[in-house]
């Protein structure tokens, strides 16, 4: 039987209504004004002209104001959102009260002049998609899986259970190629980060590779596998030997296999995990990331096939996991500038390739242990943060525990800029967290049923979900309140994709129809 505490005596309710009452007052602000430059965080460039400002004034919100003022964003819709570090030194975000703090104990005085770093969150803005621009049939089943190209938003390529994958013309709301060869439901796809093949993996346990452009398979199918296969990642671009591009497939038989996709033939099977791969990621390290229903999440070198860690903090089976580098690893050495902005060789690209991918690193939560850092979701309801770079003395130690969801987390995400995490569950919410800290931010209510994929516009600040309940919301992230509602779907929305140029929303689910969602 459990023991009931008893209640507390009217002493104790006295005391305890006495300490709530007491008032602690805030430390007082110093009057005067504050002389300071905003530069650049990562060139160090003067932003604007040296401005006096008063020390109340010192809040991020008032100071981002100023910087989109100082550089001419005058319009609310121009307007970026920036973020500002400690310039005192310690390489911390902004906080006035540590500022005040150091005028306080005397370390520091308003006549010296503050250079504030500072860095835009986003250089582009994408609107919310609030259409469907076009409705599509042409899968005899229903749609479980949707990707658009890494290079525009022009391509949209779904895998069904009518044993097809399909590539269709956005632009024209047309199908452009049917791709058959598979012999069971198409689970899972994957583009290749420069956009020249497109990945399938099926339940007859193959993986096949295409040509986007002409629709026609590059060889045999690739078999090894002997049960079907459940998650697709290809090779970063920026590691990628010449001519030499290589796939990893995750399955249900519980390895992992990499494969040369010119010659098709393995290069490793991975095996340690005692259950389904339920997931498989490629980072920008050289390393390869497993999720599995066997509790774990397993880290390998993708060069020797070695085990490098085992993370084994969940208590049910691991469904989901995120980098976050996923964006640019995804997008290689395509950008939001289009075709203008896409280097002329193989050696250009490499190295645009690699640094955005360190550009993505640099911009890592301060407070934060350097490196790319893992989100993992669970059946148990939970998510944990990790950050297993070799810089972290405690790499297989969660650095945060993610609770709130009161059913399983099916799917996970982090925002291209890195700083917020998204997470979608049975419980018919999808949630939001800081991606330094842990910490909550906001429920995104909306869906009566259970949210099954999510997704972040390439500018960080909108939310695309998809739900048993038919249909697609669109949030903002920022204030975490619903921006646009998209009924259209007649049945379960399985999977959504937003486009890497912002452009465009693809959708698809029980009802067969492939949707586009422009704004």
């Amino acid at each position: 039987m459990a023991t009931v505490l008893p209640p507390p005596s009217k002493r104790a309710r006295r005391e305890e209504n006495e300490r709530a009452a007491v008032t602690i007052d805030p430390p007082p602000i110093p009057s005067g004004l504050q002389r300071i430059q905003f530069r650049d965080a990562d060139t160090g460039a003067a932003q604007g002209p040296v401005v006096s400002v008063a020390l109340a004034d010192l809040a991020p919100k008032n100071l981002s104001l100023l910087l989109n003022s100082l550089l001419g964003h005058t319009d609310p819709a121009d307007r970026l959102p920036y973020r500002f570090y400690n310039p005192l030194g310690d390489g911390g975000d902004f906080s006035r009260e540590a500022i005040i703090k150091a005028y306080l104990d005397g370390s520091s005085t308003t006549e010296l002049q503050l250079n504030i770093p500072c860095r835009a969150e986003a250089v582009f803005k994408v609107k919310a998609v609030t259409r469907c621009a076009a409705s599509v049939s042409g899968h005899g089943d229903a749609i479980l899986t949707a990707a658009f190209s890494p290079a525009s938003s022009k391509r949209l390529a779904t895998g069904g259970g009518d044993k097809t994958a399909r590539i269709w013309d956005c632009e024209t709301g047309t199908p452009l190629h049917t791709l058959k060869g598979h012999t069971a439901w198409v689970l899972t796809l994957a583009w290749s980060p420069d956009n020249a093949m497109l990945a399938t993996g099926s339940m007859d346990n193959t993986v096949r590779l295409w040509d986007p452009e002409t629709g026609t398979p590059l060889g045999n199918a690739l078999k090894g596998h002997t049960k079907w296969i459940t998650s697709l990642s290809w090779e970063p671009y920026h590691l990628q030997q010449p001519g030499r591009p290589r796939l990893a497939s995750a399955s249900k038989d519980a390895t992992i296999r990499v494969w040369d996709a010119v010659s098709g033939h393995t290069d490793m099977a991975l095996t340690g995990h005692k259950d389904s791969v339920t997931c498989i990621k490629w980072g920008g390290a050289g390393w390869l990331y497993s999720a599995s229903r066997d509790r774990t999440v397993k880290i390998w070198s993708a060069e020797t096939g070695r085990l490098v860690h085992s993370l084994d903090a969940h208590a049910h089976w691991v469904n989901h996991l995120a980098l976050s580098t996923d964006f640019v690893l995804r997008t290689g050495y395509f950008d939001h500038q289009g075709s203008k902005s896409i280097p002329e060789t193989p050696e250009l690209k490499r190295a645009k390739a690699l640094l955005r991918y360190q550009t993505a690193l640099s911009s890592t939560p301060t407070g934060s242990p350097a490196g790319e850092r893992l989100v993992t979701a669970s059946d148990d309801c939970t998510m944990y943060l990790w950050s297993p770079h070799p810089s972290n003395p405690t790499p297989t130690k969660p650095l945060h525990r993610l609770i709130g969801h009161q059913k399983q987390v099916n799917h996970v995400t982090f925002s291209p800029d890195g700083l917020l995490i998204a997470s979608a569950a049975f419980d018919n919410h999808t949630k939001l967290w800081n991606a330094s800290t842990g910490t909550f931010l906001h429920t995104l209510r909306g869906h009566v049923a259970a949210v099954y994929q999510c997704c972040f516009s390439p500018d960080s600040r909108l939310l695309v979900t998809g739900s048993k309940d038919t249909t697609l919301k669109v949030w903002d992230v920022g204030k975490g309140v619903l921006r646009e509602n998209l009924p259209g779907h007649a049945d379960e929305v399985f999977a959504v994709d937003w486009a890497p140029d912002g452009e465009r929303v693809g959708s698809g689910g029980q009802d067969k129809a492939v949707r586009i969602w422009r704004n």
